[in-house]
């Protein structure tokens, strides 16, 4: 009976911690997913799943970013980057949906709604919030207890701090090119060859800011590693 009551007491214990401990990949990928996934799947589900109007289904998926950037200032008094991105993004989209016009200005419309995301990333350096750490953070540390905690212990290092940066920095000005690139293209360009080569920028945008963050994502891991050297 003593056994058993000592075992049912460690595995409650156990199951306690477990709970209150949250797993690293789950924290750091929660605000992808409530903030990104959720908007965008929502807006895609009502739109194309059930035949909701553009503006509607916008509208809608809009109500979860909102609440969490009204509470991220009322309530944390900080501003949350990635809900108060995508609000914007959204509101923009709303917003362009009454353009009407030549097939050129449609292609263009387009790229109005990347350059908000864009120019988002980019004010999210400057605001010291970078936008791509919600992303860079689970992918450099990959769900280590130790490398989370190395980068929570770094985050005020200005060496830290500058590559952090620079990630977000790449990824804003190689989204940003591709913005302008596309409303080069949609009045320089056939509209038929714009409608597969806008896809095709992209892609190259999105390719080349893998690669040309290993500039920052390299010197994180080198500093993480040597943080966990030191402790």
């Amino acid at each position: 009976m003593i056994a058993t009551d000592c075992a049912a007491t460690s595995t409650a214990e156990a199951a306690t911690t477990d709970t209150a401990v949250p797993h690293p990949v789950r924290e750091a990928l929660a605000p992808l997913a409530i903030d990104i996934a959720l908007p965008l799947g929502g807006y895609y589900l009502l739109h194309a799943g059930f035949g909701v109007g553009t503006a509607a289904a916008l509208a809608v998926t809009s109500v979860v970013p909102a609440v969490r950037s009204i509470v991220g200032f009322a309530v944390k008094r900080e501003a949350n980057t990635l809900a108060t991105l995508m609000l914007t993004v959204n509101l923009a989209a709303i917003a362009l949906t009454f353009v009407s016009g030549s097939a050129r200005l449609m292609i263009a419309k387009d790229s109005a709604v990347s350059s908000v995301i864009a120019l988002g990333i980019l004010w999210s350096v400057r605001a010291g919030r970078p936008a791509m750490t919600a992303g860079l953070k689970p992918f450099v540390t990959k769900g280590n207890a130790q490398r989370v905690a190395a980068w929570d212990a770094l985050k005020d290092d200005p060496v830290f701090r500058a590559k952090e940066n620079l990630y977000s920095l790449i990824w804003g000005a190689a989204l940003l090119a591709e913005c302008v690139a596309r409303v080069v293209g949609a009045f320089t360009l056939a509209p038929s060859t714009m409608a597969w080569l806008g896809t095709v920028l992209l892609l190259v945008a999105i390719g080349g800011a893998c690669v040309l963050g290993g500039a920052a994502v390299e010197p994180i891991e080198k500093l993480i590693e040597a943080q966990n050297a030191d402790h």
